[in-house]
């Protein structure tokens, strides 16, 4: 079978994905890290309503959802830069993490949640019997 190919669909596709579109917005950015037992992820969110912010997980998968709401007025835009609309964001929690006992806070537009990782990912001593020594090793 003969396929057309048009060489801009890609290019559209990719940024309809990173600057978004008036139906569905841009991603919220992010930043994360590892803080001893804990894993953290901050999500960017300024001018989002606490009210309208969701989070949930399922599986291993993380969603948070927002949403900052069109203008609606007889007012007329002059400059309209902020994406307005639905926002939504997944990561995949890796296994180490204990899912069960994540911790959230909205303050100043920034969403943090803190996931702690799992007691059977944290290191533990081993002990190590026999012979005439009994010693313990890190693993």
């Amino acid at each position: 079978m003969l396929m057309r190919t048009d060489p801009f669909r890609e290019l559209d596709r990719m940024a309809q994905q990173i600057l978004g579109t008036t139906a569905r917005p841009a991603y919220m950015p992010i930043d994360a890290w590892r803080d001893g037992d804990k894993f953290i992820v901050e999500f960017d969110l300024p001018g989002v309503n606490p009210d309208s912010v969701d989070l949930d997980v399922e599986r291993n998968v993380l969603t948070v959802r927002a949403e900052r709401p069109v203008r609606e007025g007889s007012e007329e835009m002059v400059v309209a830069e902020r994406p307005r609309g639905v926002f939504s964001r997944q990561l995949f929690l890796g296994d180490n993490l204990d899912t069960g006992s994540i911790e959230a806070r909205y303050a100043h537009g920034v969403l943090q949640v803190v996931v702690p990782v799992a007691e059977k990912a944290k290191p533990r001593r081993i002990p190590i019997t026999g012979g005439s020594d009994r010693k313990a090793i890190d693993a």
